[in-house]
């Protein structure tokens, strides 16, 4: 019996409509276009506005656009993975709330949280229902509020998040298409550089917390920027070595969208062609678990079958990783 491997058949994105643009931000703290472009690569990114609006509103019409481009009811997911670090409530899941929303009656969900890297651990854990054999259909949400986390007022991380969210459908595969390989790790010793200190159960909410603006995303840029430059790269090498890959078998590196010059140095570490790494930094800036699954949505017209592709990602906690995997269909587009 030839292997079974999970295959991504279809991916869809969701970014809001408003545009927080570095113009913009001049006004609100003290920075300027030059700096930021030039430290991060971003020029706007994307802000979901609204009373109430959570990660589950932006994850509702990306999941319904994949459904109706592939053909497929609600009904018919087996799992969904919400990979997210602002779901809309601490619980129930964001995973539990979208699977009403859509109509997925006959699936069980649950969040999965690993700041940055959480779609890229999020498909690799989907990829397991699908090899045993457990499940047909996996779906894996990746999405992010951080203007909900964000503290605009601090130019060290009100500069690089944004809103937006992106899925991918994970199913069986016995053609050599799909997840083939992937190198996961974690290293908690970095917990505090990049955090949010208040709301868990070490500082649950109070009067102080909220005053002493503790319920906000926290980063030593510059520790954190050496750790994910290295981390990352090497992630993304380590796969490659594993699987006996140069940097010419690589169609496309799909990074996760942190800081231009992270991707850079990934890019090179791996020997990959600057013009086959997909970027969209400059429009949407970090959406943390949005990033490579918004990727996938953007690219997945210039994506052909049987192309190789590498995603690698850095996150909080310390987290990153790299996955390797064959991709398993051409557009309709194309």
């Amino acid at each position: 019996m030839s292997k079974i491997h999970a295959a991504i058949t279809a991916v869809n994105g969701y970014v809001p409509e408003y545009v927080l643009t570095n113009q913009e931000l001049e006004t609100m703290v003290e920075t300027n276009d030059e700096w930021i472009t030039t430290r991060t690569g971003i020029k706007e990114r994307r802000i979901l506005k609204g009373e109430g609006a959570g990660v589950t509103d932006m994850a509702v019409p990306a999941v319904e656009g994949l459904l109706k481009k592939r053909g497929i009811s609600a009904e018919e997911i087996d799992l969904i993975i919400f990979c997210t670090i602002t779901p809309d409530m601490p619980f129930p899941a964001s995973a539990n709330i979208l699977a009403d929303r859509i109509g997925a009656k006959n699936a069980w969900g649950y969040d999965l949280q690993a700041a940055c890297s959480g779609f890229v651990f999020g498909l690799a854990t989907g990829a397991q229902f699908i090899e045993s054999g457990k499940h047909k259909k996996v779906l894996v949400v990746g999405g992010d509020k951080m203007s909900a986390i964000i503290n605009y007022q601090d130019r060290a991380t009100c500069i690089i998040f944004g809103d937006g969210c992106g899925c991918a459908l994970l199913e069986p595969d016995t053609e050599g298409y799909g997840i083939i390989d992937s190198v996961l790790k974690t290293d908690g010793s970095g917990a505090n550089l990049l955090f949010q200190k208040a709301g868990g159960s070490s500082f649950p909410a109070s009067h102080e917390t909220i005053n002493a603006k503790e319920h906000y995303a926290y980063q030593e840029g510059q520790a954190v920027f050496k750790f994910a430059v290295t981390n990352m790269a090497e992630a993304a090498a380590e796969v490659m070595e594993r699987n006996q890959l140069s940097g010419d078998d690589i169609a496309w590196l799909v990074p996760h969208q942190a800081n231009k010059r992270i991707i850079d140095a990934t890019a090179s570490r791996t020997g990959i062609d600057p013009e086959k790494v997909v970027i969209n930094i400059q429009r949407y800036g970090n959406t943390t678990n949005g990033t490579i699954p918004l990727c996938l949505w953007e690219w997945e017209d210039k994506f052909k079958k049987g192309d190789n592709l590498i995603l690698a990602a850095f996150g909080g906690g310390f987290t990153w990783g790299s996955i390797f995997l064959k991709w398993a269909y051409n557009s309709s587009k194309q």
